[in-house]
């Protein structure tokens, strides 16, 4: 099919006398079945890089125990990192992640990657959960990262829930919630309550934003494996830097569709949440839940690509909101053209529109500029517009006006 592609140039309330009910948490079955997945994945791959993975695996878990010994000896116990989750209307998806900190740790606070990355797991904590002061009756959903579909048939709770060896809590919580952000709270023994943000989406927004963040809105350097690692894990992350006009690209689409939520998504591992929570605060880009990925070796789905990571939260997305359209931001740097080129083809009607920030030489390889490369990746070939531009002022040149003349708005809009 041949593809469509535009260059852009250049005051106090009453008291509620009802009755606190807690809140149901689900069991879920995935939207697809994921041990054949994981199956497929394992036999697909080459004999070197299962070594490797084995290798990677085993290092883990002899790390896990000895630094899990050594921080119990000086002391250190549980704590909840919260992450901000996003909901329906009937149910919540919440993630959080229990790890060994001395007494005086805060949670959420601001770090160098490097120190996210060292993170010692705390397995099998019980975490008692509550959405705006409302207890949450819960049940680990499971060890895999992809995120499940709400299912009202497998319902066991209890009065808390219980992170799986790599610290991890992936749930989903019956909960029907008005429009907004609401506020989660997540408590272990011997700490006090911590919180995070749960953006419930309008159950009327007919449009989605998902925009990548390495090399989309944040400068990463992400396809230069050295520059990425320093960024990643040595960079002040106060000194992260926005790439050029996204911040006011993102200001137009967040004003031109109000309802309109957005998700941001990145291969980086939570363990970075903080980090790049903070970047899109102080940058000003539109609130919104992170996706992002796990990469302790967790045996179902250790260290998936780039492609796979993405494909599995934009399809959950997808499955979430079966009624909503999507706009697919992201960069020629680490195939998001092919990743959403994809989810074009197989949820056909779905998409909108696709922009693609095109990535310079110097940024996609030390090498490139040599070379006399000019994009790291081929334009997806899909019947839906794609719209390329080096900044954010490019795009939006171009990919604003379709988008009123499609959804009919005004250029007031």
């Amino acid at each position: 099919m041949a593809r469509k592609q535009v260059r852009g140039n250049g005051e106090p309330a009453p008291v509620d006398e009802m009755p606190t009910v807690p809140i149901e948490v689900h069991r879920a079955s995935t939207s697809f079945d994921s041990h054949k997945v994981a199956s497929a994945r394992h036999n697909g791959l080459e004999p070197l890089l299962r070594h490797a993975r084995g290798a990677v695996t085993t290092g883990f878990g002899m790390w896990a125990k000895f630094s899990t010994r050594l921080v119990r000896q000086w002391g250190w116990f549980p704590k909840v990192e919260p992450y901000a989750g996003y909901g329906t209307g009937d149910y919540a998806r919440l993630v959080c992640r229990t790890v060994l900190a001395p007494g005086g740790s805060r949670s959420g606070e601001l770090m160098r990657g490097i120190r996210g990355m060292l993170a010692v797991p705390a397995a099998g904590v019980r975490v008692k959960i509550a959405i705006d002061d409302v207890p949450v009756n819960s049940v680990q959903v499971g060890v895999s990262e992809v995120y499940d579909r709400y299912d009202t048939s497998r319902e066991i709770s209890s009065s808390y829930a219980m992170s799986d060896r790599a610290g991890y809590l992936d749930l989903v919580a019956e909960r029907g919630s008005t429009p907004g952000i609401h506020h989660v709270s997540y408590q272990v023994a011997g700490r006090g309550k911590v919180d995070s943000e749960l953006f419930v989406v309008p159950s009327n927004a007919k449009v989605g934003i998902i925009t990548d963040v390495d090399d989309t809105i944040m400068v990463t350097q992400a396809p230069s494996p050295v520059k990425a690692a320093y960024n990643l894990l040595l960079l002040n992350p106060k000194k992260r830097t926005s790439v050029p006009g996204m911040g006011a690209l993102f200001t137009k689409l967040a004003d031109m569709l109000p309802d309109a939520p957005f998700f941001y998504l990145s291969t980086s591992p939570w363990n970075v949440e903080s980090s790049i929570r903070n970047f899109i605060t102080e940058h000003g880009y539109p609130a919104g839940p992170l996706l992002l990925r796990d990469l302790d070796p967790r045996p179902k789905t250790f260290i998936p690509s780039g492609v796979e990571h993405k494909l599995e939260f934009v399809e959950q997305l997808m499955e979430d909101f079966p009624d909503m359209k999507f706009i697919l931001i992201g960069d020629d740097g680490q195939k998001d053209p092919v990743t959403y080129a994809t989810i074009a083809r197989r949820y056909p009607g779905r998409v909108l529109a696709i922009a693609i920030r095109e990535l310079s030489p110097r940024e996609s390889s030390p090498l490139a500029e040599v070379a006399g490369l000019t994009a790291t990746q081929p334009m997806p070939v899909t019947d839906v517009p794609v719209f390329t531009g080096t900044t954010g002022s490019n795009i939006m040149k171009t990919m604003l006006p379709y988008l009123r003349q499609t959804l009919g708005l005004s250029a007031t809009d």
